[in-house]
């Protein structure tokens, strides 16, 4: 039995403002009957009651809901233009003050207009008033609600009432199947869905109010666990689709890879070489990898990464690596090709800077597989760029990239078997890369489970021997000579320092110390050292002049902004100065402290604020200070930010739960997680056309975005 078709949302009468408010309810994601049946209320008001005018009045600040009748409506220009409207009633009078308003409002608010008003009512100067209260026109004796009021989330030009008739229509539309049989429900005692959900639209008076607000209601326990539910299904199920698809088994580690390990100054870390049997294990498989490498800061992903690409190389095929941005993707560049070219290996580089000539040169190099493997920008996903044989696809720091984004350099594959006869063309033709996806960004367990089920997950969670503690910490705006001289000493024991601001040039919206004023101010103040000043707005050569320059030692103190946030290692810096750290996120504070403690002196971080600092930024401090395990950061950081700030909504592509919330419902995602592992394994028609009816409600065809 196929899964029901979503019905649209209702139009509204006329045809014009049916359009206008579609392309409304649409920028809310509201497009069906069933979107608007889910589109529940963020808090209620409770208009089941008036007081008298005189009792509000009494009550000092609260809100209250009272009717009366209009005894005086004016629009007063002292001290701004007002509409004042005065309503009375047996006990007294109300002062209802509007200060942005509709000249019609003037005839909707008649002297003898019967009028209902709820607001927060504070004691004026002139007796009781409110401001801005909602109200509406009402006959004498006209009926009061029997069920809270809902206040639903809205968009421009969507008033309350409008989208209170749109989901009570929908509702009625709707066909009010329970996805979960009844001994499930009661197995998980969770109610009915159609109850819990109208519950939650139009709850009576007597409801526990307070476990509405908190969603620790059973209503709202439904809610959340049929939204994980659905999650868990999506990813399981594509966890099942990728494993039924062909992927090239990258079988052989052979010559490089041995040679490669053999040129290493370094011994691989316990932590690096179990990541690496982790992956050559999946590489050998004939269906696509997809595996989340995490590591801390400086742990040492890009050896491992370059390890993976040795495996794909010696099985015959191309490999590539994509970084966000052109300094991160240049150190990568370096460092691999370093190892690799001296092997024999053909590395190109290909990024939206290059010169029209040397892009069409490194994309010879790839289409022809002379390019045994390409490190560059997104200019990899653009349609000139075609694999000759691509087996093995790598993206770093990949919450950056939007879905969109992998999903083009993923489906870069070759049609032909490239000599391989133990693969038919047609399963080369339909092969997809392996993709190894890797982040210096740790993602907590809770996140990893409910976002992440479908990845494999490795983690280094061991530093290289030799790497020094980083000391942090934070230091008031009002020590920045301090901060200069400790700068200046650093210089003078042979070290170098980066000295991080977060904008380029003056913004009055944010008077923050800007990155060419502390430039200049650094050059003054420090007239015996040579400074170099990177940003985003840099040429690719003015940049990267000033990186080796730095690099090589000729330039003491680096002035820049976050774009040295990821890739940059200078083991000779072991200061690093963050200007107004109270304005970055956790994890940009931890990257950035991970430029430095990457040689063998002492290093430190100092966190440059402004007073007075806000309660989050306090904590954010705090954090640094207390801490340099990056999973520890992650951790406070998902419950400092919550989960759709932590992964970057945008960025990521990641569909964000609404209603569920990881901070305190991980028993749920473990019982959704548990279920839905049991559905997907009974092979029924009627069950399988349930999995469809409920990832239908609650995910609407968005399945794609928790696959990549």
């Amino acid at each position: 039995m196929p899964a029901p078709k979503r019905k649209p949302a209702a139009a509204a009468p006329s045809a014009p403002v049916a359009n206008t408010r579609a392309s409304k309810l649409e920028k809310l994601g509201l497009r069906t009957d069933i979107d608007l049946v889910l589109h529940l209320p963020l808090r209620y008001e409770d208009e089941t009651e008036v007081v008298a005018i005189q009792q509000a009045g009494m009550m000092g600040a609260s809100v209250a809901q009272v009717e009366g009748v209009v005894t005086a409506c004016d629009i007063q220009y002292r001290p701004r233009r007002q509409l004042v409207v005065t309503i009375a009633d047996d006990s007294g009078q109300l002062v209802m003050r509007f200060l942005n308003f509709y000249g019609s409002q003037t005839k909707q608010l008649a002297v003898g207009t019967r009028v209902r008003a709820r607001g927060e009512i504070r004691h004026g100067f002139f007796g009781a008033e409110v401001v801005h209260p909602n109200y509406k026109v009402v006959l004498e004796g006209a009926p009061l609600p029997d069920v809270l009021t809902p206040v639903y989330p809205a968009g421009e030009g969507l008033s309350q009432i409008f989208l209170r008739k749109a989901i009570a229509d929908a509702m009625h539309n709707i066909e009010w199947r329970d996805t979960l049989s009844p001994a499930q429900l009661a197995a998980q005692q969770l109610m009915p869905f159609e109850n819990a959900v109208r519950l939650l639209h139009n709850p009576p008076p007597e409801v526990d109010e307070h476990a509405l607000e908190d969603r620790s209601h059973p209503a709202w326990v439904r809610m959340k666990f049929d939204e994980l539910l659905a999650q868990q299904l999506s990813l399981k199920r594509a966890q099942v689709a990728r494993r039924a698809k062909n992927a090239r088994a990258l079988s052989v580690v052979g010559k490089l890879s041995a040679a490669f390990l053999n040129t290493l100054p370094f011994t691989l870390t316990k932590a690096q070489q179990r990541v690496v049997a982790e992956i050559s294990a999946d590489l050998r498989a004939s269906f696509p990898m997809q595996r989340l490498l995490q590591g801390d800061v400086g742990s040492g992903k890009t050896v491992v990464a370059a390890l993976a690409s040795a495996q794909a190389i010696d099985s015959g095929y191309q490999a590539v690596l994509m970084a966000p941005t052109e300094i991160l993707a240049d150190q990568h560049f370096r460092k691999i090709a370093a190892w690799m070219e001296p092997l024999g290996v053909r590395v190109a580089w290909l990024t939206g800077s290059l010169k029209k000539k040397e892009k069409l040169a490194a994309q010879a190099m790839i289409e022809s597989g002379e390019a045994q493997l390409v490190i560059g920008t997104h200019a990899l996903i653009q349609d000139s760029v075609q694999f000759a044989k691509l087996g093995l696809v790598i993206v770093d720091e990949q919450h950056r990239f939007g879905v969109g984004q992998r999903l083009a350099l993923r489906n870069k594959t070759v049609s032909e078997n490239g000599g391989n006869d133990s693969i038919p063309n047609t399963a080369a033709a339909a092969a997809v890369p392996h993709q190894l996806m890797m982040s210096a960004t740790p993602i907590p367990r809770t996140l990893a489970m409910t976002y992440y089920a479908d990845l494999e997950i490795s983690v280094i969670d061991e530093l290289p021997p030799g790497r020094t503690p980083i000391v942090t910490r934070a230091v008031d705006q009002s020590r920045r000579d301090e901060v200069i001289a400790r700068v200046h000493a650093a210089v003078q024991d042979g070290r170098q320092a980066y000295w991080v601001c977060p904008l380029i040039e003056e913004s009055e919206a944010l008077q923050l110390q800007t990155a060419t004023e502390t430039y200049a101010m650094l050059v003054e103040a420090l007239p015996d050292l040579r400074i170099g000043l990177v940003h985003g707005r840099l040429k690719q050569a003015e940049k990267q002049e000033v990186m080796d320059a730095f690099s090589a030692g000729a330039c003491h103190v680096l002035v820049a902004t976050t774009v040295i946030e990821v890739g940059v290692d200078v083991p000779n810096a072991s200061l690093m100065v963050i200007e107004h750290a109270e304005r970055f996120g956790l994890s940009q504070l931890h990257q950035l402290r991970g430029r430095v403690g990457r040689g063998s002196a002492a290093s430190v971080c100092l966190l440059l604020y402004q007073s007075p600092l806000g309660y989050i930024a306090k904590q954010r401090l705090m954090t640094m200070r207390e801490t340099t395990d990056g999973f520890e950061i992650a951790r406070r950081d998902l419950e400092i930010r919550g989960p759709g700030e932590f992964l970057g909504a945008r960025q990521s592509g990641q569909a964000m739960l609404r209603f569920a919330d990881l901070a305190t419902d991980q028993w749920l995602v473990d019982r959704a997680r548990d279920l839905a592992h049991a559905l997907l394994q009974d092979p029924t028609p009627a069950n399988q056309a349930t999995v469809s009816t409920h990832l239908a409600r609650w995910l609407g065809g968005r399945e794609d975005f928790l696959k990549v």
